[in-house]
């Protein structure tokens, strides 16, 4: 039973002990899943991080791989090159206090990817829930969409998860209403496909995260620290969400590899959309087809020849208001 007064997210977390906040679509997606992992470990919980990652993993000391496919990334793990957001997360972690391990898993098909969950969860023990987190939302999209943003590493992960039915709590949290849109999303779309899962139980309201708050302000601060820790490529995605957090608005520059855009920084960029992953997963047209992948350009493949036969895709709609 969801009340008014508790995000249904946190209703449906509230028995969990144990939590897993994984970023789904690659990058710096797990700092969007920064301050829920904050607030749950305030609520007593023990939770733990992990990313699907960019980062050149294989290059890794073997003393970092718990097995195959899953890395415990920590303050002083050596790589090549300065891109390394898990890196740059856990020392921020380490600096705050707090557990400074986030787990990497490299970019792989669903079969491989599912395994090393899989690995990850035995190593941690029992875990009772799992928020896969987005920055954006092109993970809520179904696949008949006039765009779909940049799917691959979203629909890994969701197709991943989503077959780990043992976990009791399986959930998908977005930040970043709009940033998709560089990316040929249309967020009226979004919204429809919201709905649909609304009528169907699997949409769990959105939740605003708030400047003033503890986990607001530390969020802010680690994605000013990664910015400085990679200001040759720093996130796009988080530079705007920490934009509209601050309470920022219109075309707002913070990095020069947005000179030739014209953004629209926005409140909505700083509501988490939240929605039940297997309801998330049925729903969505092609995911069955990417079961048997091993290959992240297996999935390249496989989404390409399902957008071939489809009959016609959803026109982009403008939001009216």
């Amino acid at each position: 039973m969801f009340s008014l007064h508790e995000p249904a997210l946190f209703t449906r977390l509230r028995a969990a002990r144990r939590v897993l906040v994984a970023g789904a679509g690659g990058g710096f997606d797990i700092y969007a899943g920064l301050p829920l992992a904050l607030a749950l470990r305030s609520a007593g919980k023990e939770v733990h991080l992990a990313n699907l990652s960019f980062s050149d993993l294989y290059g890794l000391d073997t003393d970092v791989w718990l097995d195959v496919d899953v890395a415990a990334v920590r303050p002083d793990t050596a790589a090549r090159g300065d891109y390394f957001p898990e890196r740059s997360l856990a020392q921020w972690l380490d600096r705050q206090g707090l557990p400074a391990t986030v787990y990497a898993f490299p970019r792989t098909g669903v079969q491989p990817l599912r395994a090393a969950y899989r690995t990850l969860l035995d190593h941690l023990g029992p875990v009772d829930a799992i928020v896969l987190v987005d920055g954006g939302t092109d993970i809520l999209l179904r696949g008949d969409e006039h765009g779909l943003g940049t799917p691959e590493e979203d629909m890994a992960s969701l197709a991943a998860v989503a077959g780990l039915e043992d976990i009791p709590e399986r959930l998908v949290a977005c930040l970043g209403f709009g940033v998709d849109a560089y990316h040929g999303v249309n967020h009226s779309l979004v919204l429809e496909n919201l709905a649909a899962l609304d009528r169907e139980g699997g949409y769990l309201g959105a939740f605003s995260l708030p400047r003033e708050s503890r986990e607001g302000a530390l969020y802010l601060d680690a994605v000013a620290h990664a910015q400085e820790c990679t200001p040759e490529h720093p996130s796009i995605v988080n530079g705007s969400i920490a934009a509209a957090v601050r309470g920022d608005f219109g075309d707002v520059r913070f990095t020069e590899r947005t000179r030739d855009s014209e953004l629209f920084i926005n409140p909505l960029m700083a509501l988490y959309f939240c929605v039940d992953a297997p309801a998330l997963a049925r729903r969505n047209l092609y995911l069955d087809r990417l079961e048997d992948t091993a290959l992240m350009r297996q999935i390249s493949s496989v989404i390409a020849e399902f957008r071939d036969e489809l009959p016609r895709q959803r026109p982009p709609r403008a939001y009216p208001h």
